[in-house]
């Protein structure tokens, strides 16, 4: 799926990897702390992104998000990894360590 943002934040560089999440949603609110940990960690290789899907309804039906929370990866303005529901901290490192590999090499 191609990607037509008009804000900067969707730039190609580095890749941003999108929560989307409720603020009453408990699995969301749990996985915030592993979210904060991977943007420490990852600082300038990849972007973390909060969306609450209450406030931005065009952009979850857009994106076909169906579950809190979500994760979307987006690199090169297009989505790359998609996880759905609780994920745990590996699961996570799964889904956007093979993109910032290749982030760091070109």
């Amino acid at each position: 799926m191609r990607l037509r943002w008009n804000t900067d934040d969707m730039s190609a560089e580095p890749p941003l990897l999108v929560f989307f999440t409720d603020p009453r949603s408990g699995p969301g609110r749990r996985m915030e702390s592993l979210l904060a940990h991977l943007a420490r960690k990852g600082r300038d290789r990849l972007r973390i992104q909060y969306v609450d899907v209450e406030r931005q309804p065009n952009l979850v039906r857009r994106l076909q998000v169906e579950a809190v929370p979500t994760l979307l990866l987006i690199k090169d303005r297009r989505v790359v990894g998609r996880l759905e529901g609780r994920a745990s901290s590996p699961r996570i490192q799964q889904l956007v360590e093979p993109h910032l590999e290749t982030a760091l090499v070109a």
